[in-house]
């Protein structure tokens, strides 16, 4: 019995391990920070200055989510005020649980993530508009641990993988990230 309850522990902390560190793809946003939608419209043709200004905002808004979200697991706190500024939901709520899971484990984030981001696709005309971002994370040095004694959650790896991100346009024109998955069985 002790050791099925140990196994499912170990689980649990690789799943939420997983979760903050990349925190999973989302579908339908909340009402909370609904995009931006609108009737259909003719397309409409966006200059490439549009199209690099958007590209870095959503930048802007995945390195801010990254480094919130770094906080926040460090220190055990789902409802850290940084959140709500880069990230949306479905994945805001994804990041906040995986983070008070940790915490109701005694579990916590440590170190530090390295990213190194690229825009590969920007979508003006969407409704809403969205910008696509690719990463290469380095969560080598990122670990999850017992905030009792700093000791590795075991089944816990770090590594380097792809990470893709959806950055959206709300309508008072924040880019905040609304979806995002870490791929670890492709390392880059």
């Amino acid at each position: 019995m002790r050791t099925r309850q140990s196994r499912r522990w170990e689980i649990c902390l690789l799943s939420l391990a997983l979760l903050a560190a990349t925190a999973g793809c989302g579908s339908e946003p909340e009402a909370a920070t609904r995009p931006l939608t609108g009737g259909a419209a003719a397309p409409v043709a966006h200059s490439g200055a549009e199209e690099e200004s958007a590209g870095k905002a959503a930048l802007t808004a995945y390195s801010g989510y990254l480094d919130a979200s770094r906080v926040a697991s460090a220190r055990s706190d789902p409802g850290h005020p940084a959140l709500a500024r880069f990230v949306a939901d479905p994945l805001l709520t994804r990041v906040r649980v995986a983070i008070r899971e940790a915490k109701e484990h005694g579990a916590m984030r440590t170190g530090r993530l390295v990213s190194d981001p690229t825009v590969v696709a920007v979508d003006l005309a969407a409704d809403p508009p969205t910008v696509e971002i690719q990463d290469c994370l380095d969560a080598t040095g990122y670990r999850l641990v017992y905030a009792k004694d700093r000791r590795v959650v075991p089944g816990t790896r770090g590594g380097r993988y792809l990470a893709t991100a959806t950055a959206t346009r709300y309508p008072d024109g924040r880019w905040l990230i609304s979806a995002g998955a870490g791929h670890q069985d492709q390392p880059c």
